[in-house]
């Protein structure tokens, strides 16, 4: 009875990290594509200079600043946004198999799947030179 119920419970989170795998790609890639659609509407037209790298402007290298510009509707704002939710994707995935484990009462992984959201969220959001 133990065993089926774990199987099921197993079963039930596998079918759940699927969705949110497939949601979050997604949303990700049509968010993508709007802010590329937008983008090329505006700069279709302006010559593309290749002999000079241009980055990121410093707005668009740190979340606030993305949520800002693309409440802004910046195209390029709204790219990063949707490059940011493909790379929050994995991040909600570790985090539900936190919840999944605990459920479960197993409380090793639950530590171990901790530890690595730590770490994930850290290098996302922690401190950069």
């Amino acid at each position: 009875m133990i065993v089926q119920n774990r199987e099921a419970m197993d079963q039930r989170a596998e079918n759940i990290i699927g969705i949110l795998l497939r949601t979050g790609v997604t949303i990700s890639a049509l968010v993508v594509l709007f802010g590329g659609i937008l983008y090329l509407a505006h700069w279709w037209s302006a010559p593309t200079h290749y002999q000079t790298f241009r980055s990121e402007p410093g707005d668009l290298r740190y979340i606030p600043g993305i949520v800002r510009e693309s409440i802004a509707f910046n195209p390029a704002g709204i790219i990063q946004l949707g490059l940011l939710l493909l790379i929050a994707t994995p991040i909600a995935r570790v985090a539900f198999s936190v919840w999944a484990f605990a459920e479960e009462r197993d409380w090793l992984y639950v530590t171990v799947t901790l530890i690595v959201l730590g770490l994930l969220l850290f290098s996302l959001a922690g401190p950069h030179s």
